[in-house]
């Protein structure tokens, strides 16, 4: 179970986290093989009082697995920092590193899985087990008005994490769902993976097209 404190689920996992056996093995493992390696469940990334979630799917191996910060050290990272930079959710420079001195402007970062999982893949009991940290993630942070899902898994967590029914929400690139009973909209797009760009189903231009429609709902202040 996750952990509490005075009755509140903590945000982010503890770094012993134990509860998903494939995944501590992983760890352990890597331990082994990289004892520099971040190695634990990998913490949100945010600024104060942030308007946009971003939420991935888990870390990656030499990416936020071994740095500790989310898309932080991959592709991924490569993409997602530079779109944050260009549309003012970020700045400074990002050098894939969590000393680089980048800051996050009214946005945070966290993953629906916080351990990296084997070949990339969460079973459905470990996307489960993870959920109170994203719900423990929302309540702490009221300000939120926008959500950002990098990618089908994300999308159907969130909503699951809500209540919300998937089928009346479709994940689809570019799509923007207003979420009754709730103060912030979902906006969806494809995972910005090596795979994914290298393969052209995400384009620069296409991530910009969500970045543009979050904006719309959340203008710079």
């Amino acid at each position: 179970m996750p952990a509490q404190v005075d009755n509140q689920t903590l945000t982010d996992p503890p770094p012993d986290c134990p509860v998903c056996p494939r995944l501590v093995a992983l760890r352990e493992e890597l331990k082994k093989a990289h004892p520099d390696w971040h190695n634990a469940p990998v913490p949100s990334f945010s600024a104060e009082k942030p308007r946009l979630l971003v939420i991935g799917l888990a870390p990656g191996m030499k990416g936020a697995n071994c740095t500790g910060r989310p898309f932080t050290g991959d592709f991924a990272g490569d993409l997602l920092y530079k779109t944050m930079l260009e549309y003012g959710f970020a700045e400074g420079t990002y050098l894939a590193r969590p000393d680089d001195g980048l800051v996050l402007k009214d946005a945070m970062i966290t993953n629906a899985v916080r351990c990296l999982p084997p070949q990339n893949k969460p079973t459905g009991p470990e996307i489960k087990a993870c959920r109170p940290y994203l719900l423990a993630t929302l309540s702490a942070n009221p300000s939120i008005r926008a959500v950002l899902a990098l990618g089908r898994i994300a999308h159907e967590t969130f909503l699951t994490a809500l209540d919300l029914r998937r089928a009346a929400f479709p994940f689809a690139h570019c799509a923007a769902h207003e979420l009754p009973g709730h103060d912030m909209a979902l906006f969806d797009s494809y995972h910005c993976s090596r795979y994914n760009t290298n393969t052209g189903r995400l384009t620069e231009d296409m991530f910009r097209s969500v970045f543009d429609r979050i904006r719309q709902h959340i203008p710079p202040k």
